[in-house]
């Protein structure tokens, strides 16, 4: 009998890492979807926003598409890469057979969404429905050794006496440890059956007010962070000015508005009956 095939997308981020890690410890075939494949490595080369190469997916049995190209900044540019690349993979994967199909988009996404990623993501949803993929929306990912976005707040707590705070820091955040999804992931990629709904919100349903966590974060790590107030307005519009001049910068205007107009109402409901069990933030049993 021969394994299973899985292909990500991603696979140099955080989340798509783990996944490529938790799938091929279970047994599967793991393809990665990248710009530049490591010698040696089983592969799909491929530039985000670009045609793919001719039956690329073929064997394929499943794709998880983790891959967001931030470098883009205005819409159309967003648009093309982001939404138009994603079309044009979900495409070429169910040419080619691939069976299931699973789009992580972000919690940011909903009615009404604000940041550009937010409405990048909510179109990319709609191709995903068109496509019969499964979507998940996750919270902010973490794991036992963090990494990502989570990974940075740690890093800031532990190395900064004054830790930027814009407004009150009551911006609520909602959490994911990565392994949780994984093991939902690749139990649903092993089933025949599909899952409905399908938009799935991934996180553990504790609300986490952004200061809080910062606070919660320097007790692990035997800080008491003392908060630096600014005004969030003020401080998009520094982020956007260094934007208009050509800046590259790791924290970017978009990812502010996300920050500061989170889904004010995220749906949990469905995930008991199926199996998506995501636990809650345990800061002592993470390597910080």
């Amino acid at each position: 009998m021969r394994k299973k095939i899985c292909a990500i997308t991603g696979t140099n981020g955080y989340l798509g890492g783990g996944l490529k890690k938790y799938f091929n410890d279970k047994g599967w075939d793991v393809v990665e979807v990248t710009r530049r494949p490591q010698a040696g490595a089983r592969a799909i080369r491929h530039r985000f926003g670009e045609s793919l190469p001719h039956q690329a997916f073929l064997g394929i049995d499943v794709l998880i598409h983790c891959a967001y190209d931030f470098g883009p900044v205005g819409w159309n540019q967003i648009h093309a890469v982001n939404v138009n690349g994603t079309r044009n993979l979900f495409r070429a994967a169910r040419t080619d057979g691939v069976g299931k199909i699973v789009c992580i988009s972000s919690i940011s996404a909903y009615p009404g969404c604000k940041s550009l990623y937010g409405r990048a993501k909510l179109e990319i949803e709609t191709i995903a429905a068109d496509h019969r993929a499964l979507t998940i929306r996750p919270g902010l990912i973490y794991g036992d050794k963090p990494g990502g976005m989570f990974g940075k707040l740690i890093t800031q707590v532990r190395r900064s006496r004054y830790i930027p705070l814009l407004g009150d820091g009551a911006q609520i955040q909602y959490l994911l440890h990565w392994e949780d999804l994984a093991r939902f992931l690749e139990q649903h990629a092993s089933q025949p059956s599909e899952i409905f709904p399908n938009i799935l919100t991934a996180a553990n349903e504790r609300p986490w007010p952004f200061k809080e966590l910062l606070e919660e974060i320097g007790r692990r790590v035997g800080k008491t962070p003392k908060f630096l107030k600014l005004p969030w307005k003020l401080v998009w519009l520094a982020l956007k000015s260094a934007e208009t001049c050509g800046l590259r910068l790791s924290f970017r205007s978009d990812n502010l508005v996300s920050l500061m107009h989170q889904n004010p109402f995220p749906d949990f409901s469905p995930n008991a009956s199926l199996g998506l069990a995501c636990r809650p933030l345990d800061l002592q049993k993470m390597s910080i």
